[in-house]
């Protein structure tokens, strides 16, 4: 073998090594309210890999387990409430399936869990489960409270919490042994909207819209623990990190991203973002939280160790519901 030939074999072998090591990007899912969209965006460049039209006003986004698909909630505008959902094939770009769930309307959180899609529908006081498979609903439940908003499954999908805005409450729903469906009705701060899970599945950390507060409820016994007065203007969505260490507060008519040392159950930190900041997606690696700043119509991108915005992402008109694929 000559030294030529040598060298090349070697070049490929440590190239091949270096590719091994390197992981493929994340990307960054998006839906804009305005211009009805969905688009897909390279989170270090911002570059708009992907754009597809949607329904009317479309508020939340969920991927598919196997990255494959991703669901947006098309809540509608006005006088006009939205009853469709749009399946969206993410390596086509495009729009395979527009799931009319009619006479359900006002369509607006989203969960994906089990294989199948969890979606509230506010107008029906209503939690459902439509499965892709069959391409149908399979189950429903009536919360009896107002503007049921957010979904969220437990990730043993034994119980289903959900925010009800102006009942300013949150349910859980749990199904008995005889497969029976339940619910304990939780009072809460006034407004609630934006709910999560903490990391251990403890927690469910509800955010108040109206009264600046955030509940921070026990999964166990499905009771208030504590009751946090962060003093928002208006609270709009809440994230926990990976680790468990921060809840995120985006403040809709403050501008800003509230920082909340979860454990201490104390504010550290405001950070300024903008006009109406809405969803908030941290990125897995928990490195990153992504924000959408819908008054001012990009995506922030802000630094988990720093606490500053590193990027704004240029996404289009009224960004809101945000999803992550690998």
């Amino acid at each position: 073998m000559t030294k030529a030939l040598l060298y090349a074999v070697a070049s490929a072998c440590v190239l091949t090594v270096m590719l091994a090591g390197q992981t493929a990007p994340g990307r960054l899912l998006v839906l804009n309210k305005e211009d009805a969209t969905f688009v897909i965006v390279n989170p270090e460049s911002g570059a708009i890999l992907g754009k597809v039209p949607v329904g009317v006003g479309p508020h939340e986004l969920i991927a598919s387990t196997d990255g494959k698909y991703a669901f947006a909630s098309n809540y509608g505008n006005g006088p006009a409430p939205g009853h469709t959902i749009s399946m969206i094939d993410i390596a086509a770009q495009k729009e395979t399936r527009r799931i009319d769930v009619s006479p359900l309307s006002r369509l607006h959180g989203l969960a994906f869990a089990g294989g199948k899609l969890y979606f509230t529908a506010e107008a029906d006081k209503k939690v459902a489960r439509y499965d892709p498979a069959a391409d149908k609903i399979d189950w429903q439940f009536e919360t009896g409270q107002n503007t049921t908003h957010m979904v969220l499954p437990t990730k043993d999908l034994r119980i289903i919490f959900t925010s009800n805005i102006t009942s300013n409450s949150v349910s859980a729903i749990e199904q008995g042994g005889g497969g029976a469906w339940t619910q304990t009705v939780i009072a809460v701060g006034q407004g609630p909207e934006g709910i999560d899970l903490s990391p251990n599945g403890h927690e469910v950390w509800s955010a108040h819209s109206h009264d600046g507060g955030v509940s921070v409820i026990d999964v166990a016994s499905k009771k208030v623990t504590q009751t946090i007065a962060l003093g928002t203007k208006r609270s709009n969505r809440i994230k926990l990190t990976p680790d468990g260490k921060y809840a995120l507060v985006s403040d809709l008519e403050a501008g800003e991203l509230v920082i909340v040392d979860a454990p201490a159950r104390k504010e550290i930190k405001r950070v300024a973002l903008g006009k109406s900041p809405e969803g908030i997606l941290i990125a897995p690696d928990g490195t990153r939280a992504f924000v959408a700043v819908n008054g001012d119509n990009h995506v922030a991108v802000v630094d988990l160790k720093t606490w500053t915005v590193t990027r704004k992402l240029q996404t289009g008109d009224g960004p809101d519901g945000m999803a992550w694929v690998k």
